[in-house]
């Protein structure tokens, strides 16, 4: 009794820190959606609590007059585009990086990775002249490359170590019975790596869908705006409707939270893989 006692309150500590974080997690999400059902001027009064009188106009107003959905859309079509290339493209090289043993193939290895160190922000420049020369300014597409460039260094990474933990019997047995590789890949290697796909997925899920400063730059055109672009129609000169913008962040979060949380158990088992050995 008295050693049950013990271990329980050894774990007291880790759960009030939890706790904390939980908060700490928690409490800009309140503001946010609690904020987004009050007036421009009642947000002043009280920011951290709920409103005397619900206000739903901030989410008519934004869904009817403005252009929130094509906005919505042209996120949604980059974004997914971006991220189906990115786990395709990653899945592949890292199925040839842990099955190729060589000087080269290691050498190509941290060649990719090492794109985790660099910044892509620093070519920007470049990356407009290209763009521009492609013919995809004010465009959409313009966008797609840049996300899966950013996105194939971590990819690569996850996905490399992940199947390198993979017992090799499974694939060896499969290609004495006369598997092909594309067959190993499809039909034994993508089941056993989902939880790591899931990871690389929600990665770069976050970057992928708030990012403002490639929309910034690559497109003016507004029908081709993205969602964060689309919100900065919404801050004035003198004044700001902080009501209706925070609607609108409040609308583009449940993408995300929607993804995270239907993934999350994959997610959660693509992180802690490796973790324990039995």
């Amino acid at each position: 009794m008295a050693g049950s006692l013990k271990r329980q309150n050894r774990h007291i500590p880790s759960h009030v820190i939890m706790l904390i974080w939980v908060f700490i997690v928690l409490f800009p999400l309140w503001v946010l959606v609690i904020n987004s059902f009050k007036t421009r001027l009642t947000i002043y009064e009280n920011p951290f609590w709920i409103p005397k009188q619900w206000n739903f106009k901030n989410y008519t107003t934004v869904l009817r007059d403005g252009d929130f959905l094509t906005y919505f859309k042209n996120s949604f079509v980059v974004v997914t585009l971006s991220l189906v290339i990115v786990t395709l493209v990653t899945s592949l090289a890292g199925y040839a990086l842990a099955s190729w043993k060589s000087r080269f193939s290691s050498f190509l290895y941290f060649l990719l990775i090492a794109g985790m160190m660099l910044p892509i922000k620093i070519a920007s420049i470049r990356l407009l002249e290209i763009t521009r020369a492609l013919g995809l300014l004010n465009t959409i597409w313009s966008l797609p490359p840049i996300y899966i460039a950013m996105g194939i260094p971590v990819g690569v990474f996850i996905l490399t170590t992940f199947i390198r933990e993979i017992p090799k019997e499974l694939m060896e047995a499969a290609y004495i019975d006369g598997a092909t590789s594309f067959k190993i890949y499809h039909m034994i290697l993508l089941p056993l790596i989902r939880p790591a796909l899931a990871t690389v997925a929600i990665y770069n899920l976050i970057p992928f869908w708030n990012d403002l400063w490639f929309p910034l730059i690559f497109i003016n055109t507004e029908d081709q705006k993205t969602l964060l672009l689309g919100v900065t129609r919404l801050f004035g000169q003198y004044q700001t409707d902080w009501s209706k913008v925070l609607a609108v962040l409040t609308l583009s979060a449940i993408p995300v939270l929607v993804l995270y949380l239907t993934m999350s158990q994959q997610f959660i088992k693509g992180i802690t893989a490796g973790a324990v050995k039995g």
